[in-house]
């Protein structure tokens, strides 16, 4: 059995934690089933916003009338948007694994490992083991057992990405971030899209405020249905029937398209690896447990990105790596902070959001409550932007930034100046010191700070 000072599982964010140790001069076993370099830029985040940014274009070219633009879309290239995605893919999965077979003091061992043992893992009939070890195995698209999933052909966010022909319609199941992204995307590619979302409005993490101004614009252009409990399906004349229950009539539907979406979550890939027999704990959820330093219940294991569940996003997955490996080569331990960690949604509006809700905040906080449309502020009136608009929550005794939320044109980008305000413990006092364009989207900000009045706490 061959022994490395670190063993990686998992080639996404945990290909930070290999350049760490390597710069330490350790030899590194890094496992992976694949695809190499993980799920953002293989099944996640590039490769749906290479589409997303093509949907983006035509949603624009849709709506220019308002601005006195009469222009049409005449054609959609699918093949040519779904080729350039996959193109991207290849190519950066190529230079990668030339990287690591580069690299030295670094072996890879491409297969899907199990633990057999304390710090012990089986890959492709081999056992390696390491001194400290870093679960960074990700997740995989949750699918729930309804009955005659497993008749149909049915899409999941990794597999839509192979599509070689556009669905003429498409159900999704779900009305959370994949979901509402997606459904942008085929809408703005020509198909048919309903979505059923089982809980009472869509992307339930957002404020309620946000999740009413999205269903009414995508209801422009697609059917979303909330209060949609899937119980069936199976298949049909024109591809798949869908039934659900109406929770709020009581009564069944049926709905039919040609294909269906399933986008109902993601799962810990961590039964995989059967990470209970070297020690390490899982939640209810399958999720692995960690404590503040990222250190599962077995010293010298941590858990990263996905697999640990805690906010599943690449960008907090990076951030967790360097805190983990920090951790593990040195004596002082970093906490991870997740207080200023955001998130963005890529629909049509675009979503972004940092902290806490509002409900969330009034739970141990006395709190003020701010609020602003894109048009109170010369560049949203510019562009006759009358929807989108932006949310502050501030502790009313400290003057710090709880939690801001943002939905409208460019809104991960507007949000930025407040994600590093709240990340350098700054309050209010540090943005509105600075001096901001005119007119720019960032004056959306200081509205929206202006506005702050004392909340009813009942």
């Amino acid at each position: 059995m061959k022994k490395y000072d670190v063993l990686v599982i998992g080639s996404g964010c945990g290909m930070n934690v290999v350049d760490q140790a390597l710069s330490r001069g350790l030899n590194v076993a890094l496992v992976d089933k694949g695809p190499i370099g993980g799920t953002c830029p293989n099944l996640g985040c590039i490769p749906s916003k290479m589409l997303i940014f093509a949907a983006d274009r035509v949603a624009e070219i849709q709506e220019a009338k308002k601005l006195g633009i009469h222009a049409e879309v005449k054609g959609i290239d699918f093949d040519f948007i779904m080729g350039r995605m996959k193109k991207f893919v290849r190519e950066n999965q190529k230079h990668m694994r030339e990287g690591i077979s580069q690299t030295e003091n670094l072996d890879f061992y491409e297969g899907e490992g199990h633990f057999t043992g304390e710090y012990t893992l089986e890959v492709n009939g081999k056992e390696i083991s390491g001194e400290k070890i870093f679960i960074a195995s990700g997740s995989r698209p949750l699918v729930p057992p309804i009955n005659g999933i497993n008749s149909i052909d049915y899409l999941t966010n990794e597999t839509v990405l192979q599509l070689e022909k556009r669905p003429g319609s498409l159900i999704i199941v779900g009305g959370g971030f994949i979901a509402v992204e997606f459904a942008h995307f085929f809408a703005a590619m020509g198909a048919e899209v309903t979505i059923l979302e089982m809980g009472d409005r869509l992307v339930l993490p957002e404020e309620p405020e946000i999740s009413a101004v999205l269903e009414n614009e995508l209801s422009r252009r697609m059917a979303v249905h909330t209060g949609m409990q899937v119980r069936e399906f199976a298949r049909s004349a024109n591809g798949v029937s869908v039934t659900a229950m109406d929770s709020r009539k009581n009564e069944r539907r049926e709905f039919t398209a040609e294909s269906v979406l399933i986008a109902t979550g993601r799962r810990s890939n961590a039964d995989l690896l059967k990470v209970g027999k070297t020690g390490v704990e899982t939640d209810k959820r399958g999720f692995i447990k960690i404590n503040d330093h990222l250190e599962t219940a077995k010293k010298n294991i941590y858990a990263i990105g996905d697999a640990n569940g805690q906010q599943m996003f690449t960008h907090v997955a990076n951030r967790e790596a360097m805190v983990a490996a920090h951790n593990a080569f040195h004596e002082v331990p970093l906490k991870m902070d997740y207080t200023a960690a955001p998130h963005a949604t890529y629909s049509h509006p675009q979503i972004a959001s940092v902290g806490l809700t509002e409900g969330a905040a009034r739970m141990d906080y006395r709190i003020l409550v701010g609020k602003a449309m894109y048009s109170d502020v010369a560049q949203g009136d510019a562009m006759m932007e009358t929807n989108g608009f932006a949310k502050a929550i501030v502790d009313a005794d400290s003057g710090k930034i709880l939690g801001f939320h943002v939905i409208g044109p460019y809104a991960p980008i507007v949000i930025q100046e407040v994600i590093n305000a709240m990340a350098s413990d700054g309050g209010i006092g540090q943005i509105q010191r600075g001096i901001h364009i005119h007119p720019a989207l960032p004056e959306l900000i200081l509205r929206t700070l202006s506005n702050l009045e004392e909340a009813d706490q009942g």
